[in-house]
């Protein structure tokens, strides 16, 4: 009768739920952790009577079910799914808009759980594509992309790190990367344009990266004389030396590897080249030579034949 009544139990579980792979001890852990349920041990022993929940995303549907549905229901609702594609080189700004727009979530509602959930305006979310279930609203969405990059992040400074400052973490190593994201041409270019970065901050000098200004809403505007002049702001490292104060966009694992580990040279300088690709430099001198050589063969692209 007890276990019946057990059994009988009515619980309100969220309508989808994300089910980690790992024994039904830790599944039943994660869920008590994650979603606040009411579970226990006995439904550990329960589970293995009952079958293995699957892992991934679960849709429970909506209002309260008893103890005994929820736990059937763990091992057989898979829920539809959609993607949701986070780009490198995207700021935070532009992503909760291109899911407002792409999906029809309220921008507002999106904002306020990001700020209430992430460390960072910018750089915490985690450049990858993630499978989310059909339903899920602004609360859940920005839960599990949070916690989710979040986990990452932490993985990722183990293995490159061997520990985890979210602080420095993000402060530098991921601050760094964006603008790498930012500014490199391709993933090749990425530890040079690292090595200059920190070439610069050991001689005191500002970092000048336009990449640096295509931060929030300003992600795909054209540097330009004018903003130089008049954009105050911390990411401008033309007026001001050292790193913004957080990164400028969502970055991917190249450009974090390149923040980690850059190249072992001496440049300070880059400059675009024709082909979109850059030319790097030591001195000064050798930057101007390149730049006039990348000027006169932009004239020439554009001369007639």
């Amino acid at each position: 009768m007890a276990l019946l009544f057990y059994f009988a139990t009515s619980i309100q579980p969220p309508q989808q739920l994300q089910i980690q792979r790992g024994s039904i001890s830790k599944i039943i852990t994660d869920l008590t952790r994650d979603y606040g349920l009411p579970l226990s041990q006995l439904d550990v022993y329960l589970l293995k009577f009952i079958g293995i929940p699957q892992s991934g995303w679960i849709d429970l549907g909506k209002g309260p079910m008893s103890r005994a549905d929820l736990l059937y229901r763990l091992t057989t609702a898979k829920a539809a799914l959609f993607p949701v594609q986070l780009i490198p080189g995207e700021t935070t700004y532009d992503i909760l808009r291109q899911l407002s727009r792409k999906y029809g979530y309220r921008l507002e509602v999106l904002q306020k759980e990001y700020d209430r959930l992430a460390p960072y305006p910018d750089g915490v979310l985690f450049a990858e594509t993630y499978y989310l279930p059909k339903g899920i609203d602004e609360h859940g969405l920005m839960t599990f992309l949070v916690r989710e990059s979040l986990r990452r992040h932490e993985r990722l400074a183990h293995k490159l790190h061997g520990s985890f400052n979210p602080t420095l973490w993000f402060t530098r190593t991921v601050t760094i990367a964006s603008i790498i994201q930012k500014e490199a041409a391709n993933r090749e270019e990425m530890p040079l344009v690292s090595a200059v970065i920190y070439n610069r901050l050991r001689l005191g000098m500002p970092l000048q990266m336009d990449g640096a200004l295509n931060y929030g809403r300003f992600s795909h505007q054209k540097v330009t004389a004018r903003r130089l002049r008049e954009d105050r702001s911390p990411f401008n490292t033309y007026r001001h030396k050292g790193l913004p104060p957080y990164p400028v966009c969502i970055v991917g694992v190249d450009a974090i590897k390149a923040a980690v580990a850059p190249a072992k040279v001496d440049y300070l300088y880059f400059v675009r080249g024709p082909d979109g690709v850059h030319l790097f430099s030591k001195s000064y001198k050798a930057h101007l030579r390149n730049i006039q050589s990348v000027q006169k063969r932009n004239k020439s692209s554009k001369s007639p034949e």
